[in-house]
């Protein structure tokens, strides 16, 4: 992604923030976000949105879809906008510091060439869904179902789930918003986002 493409999503980013979420803690958790990788990290290592900004770029096309689906669930004026906020844009923050780019060997019309890749460096060894919980905890405390939406978004892709762990059916029946999440999610990634060839 171009440097202007990742500056003006992290514009776009801040500005949904600042326009939705009057949380105590805010200031200071942007502020560390800020500092980290999270505007130029990827979303993944080699399926939806594996490129630079990719990561902040997906929090936003979560934010607009779960938006979009709660609104449709609920109406508009029965929505909370800064629980939406807050669990679309930062149910991914685990993804801070856990890529890091490194070269391959890769045949290109009959060369070997060297191509920069995504590798998985995990700074905080902690799970997904659960370690953004522990991360944006640390600054600002979270409502039951926002806990609950960002440690499940997952769904069935989550290792837990894939271990035998079946709690997210239980979370989805009685936080609606939870499922709202997952539904998000995996529509921005395959449907609002492209994966690298």
């Amino acid at each position: 992604m171009e440097k202007e493409k990742i500056e003006k999503n992290k514009n776009e980013f801040l500005e949904i923030v600042k326009n939705n979420i009057t949380r105590t803690g805010i200031d200071e958790f942007i502020a560390w976000l800020i500092k980290t990788d999270f505007f130029e990290a990827p979303a993944s290592s080699k399926f939806h949105s594996a490129e630079a900004g990719g990561l902040c770029e997906h929090s936003i096309k979560v934010y607009k879809r779960l938006l979009s689906l709660a609104t449709a669930e609920w109406g508009e004026e029965n929505i909370n906008k800064e629980s939406i906020a807050i669990i679309a844009l930062f149910h991914d923050i685990c993804k801070c510091y856990y890529y890091k780019v490194e070269m391959r060997n890769v045949k290109e019309n009959g060369e070997w060439v060297q191509k920069p890749y995504y590798k998985v460096d995990d700074q905080l060894p902690y799970g997904h869904g659960e370690k953004s919980v522990y991360i944006i905890n640390g600054y600002m405390r979270l409502t039951r179902e926002e806990a609950l939406a960002i440690n499940w978004h997952m769904g069935a892709y989550d290792m837990r789930v894939k271990a035998g762990d079946q709690s997210y059916a239980n979370v989805y029946y009685k936080y609606p918003i939870c499922l709202l999440t997952h539904l998000a999610d995996v529509m921005a990634s395959y449907l609002d986002e492209s994966r690298p060839e």
